[in-house]
């Protein structure tokens, strides 16, 4: 258990994130992401990005990818509904003998450590969290704890970026918090080329011709307005592998009744075409 000690406060730290993930294709956003980063003068401050896009298309992956690349420590925070300031700061647990601890959040952590935190799915988040984290994307680059009654100062080489998702299911950004998750780095659904990477990584046992059975028909569903994510066309060809196995059905009916379970009834293939 590593702790560090803030204005005499012990502080109890979060363990990094190890992912096995790699980024495939779209190196201009990858970029975006480093010279959001970069600093040039011993004056200047890193920004705080947010990426955005739809739902699997891999914002979290290029987060990471690029936070690797950097060999920092990684720190990874999931935002939802339910997030409160103190548990984006310090949180109080009760330990040995009822003492109380004083722990760190993997965003405190990573300031004090000078690592990479990822804030996941931001928007989920609502604006009193938020507000918590106003200092620490401007010129200031500190938090405030009023649980543990101190001010923890960023490490200079503390960066931050968040994940947002393009759905309803999200609070809408004021604008003190909108302006400093700059600059916005969109993400867009990858070429067939990069898509056949893709999966190809994930799955590196699948068939050819299973992959680009899956692509041509994400391809055909986006073109109706039915949405496929890279993850969903992951999985599709995972479990109609799956299904062949176990079934010992025909292949493409297996890549069939992978697509309805997965994309879901609207995305089955024979509106598309015949196999």
């Amino acid at each position: 258990m590593e702790t560090k000690t803030v204005d005499g406060v012990e502080l109890v730290l979060s363990q990094p994130t190890e992912m096995n993930t790699n980024w495939i294709g779209q190196e201009t956003v990858k970029k975006q992401l480093l010279a959001a980063w970069l600093t040039l003068d011993k004056t200047d401050i890193p920004l705080t990005p947010r990426i955005i896009g739809p739902p699997g298309v891999g914002k979290t992956t290029l987060a990471y990818s690029v936070a690797k690349s950097m060999n920092q420590e990684i720190y990874f925070y999931q935002a939802t509904v339910d997030t409160r300031p103190e548990d984006l700061i310090v949180f109080p647990v009760i330990g040995d003998q009822q003492k109380i601890i004083y722990v760190a959040s993997p965003i405190v952590t990573a300031m004090l450590k000078g690592g990479i935190v990822i804030l996941d799915e931001g928007n989920r988040m609502p604006e009193k969290s938020w507000a918590s984290l106003a200092p620490l994307m401007d010129h200031r680059r500190y938090v405030e704890s009023q649980i543990a009654g101190i001010t923890i100062k960023a490490h200079p080489n503390f960066r931050m970026v968040t994940t947002m998702n393009t759905d309803a299911s999200t609070f809408e950004l004021p604008e003190y918090i909108s302006s400093r998750l700059q600059p916005v780095i969109e993400l867009d659904f990858p070429n067939d080329e990069e898509l056949l990477q893709i999966i190809k990584y994930n799955v590196p046992y699948a068939p050819d011709e299973v992959i680009a059975q899956v692509i041509s028909y994400m391809r055909e569903g986006r073109a109706a307005g039915n949405y496929f994510s890279i993850r969903a066309g992951i999985q599709i060809v995972q479990y109609s592998l799956r299904l062949e196995k176990i079934t010992n059905a025909p292949r493409f009916n297996c890549i069939a009744q992978a697509t309805e379970q997965i994309a879901g009834e609207e995305n089955k293939f024979n509106q598309f075409g015949n196999f």
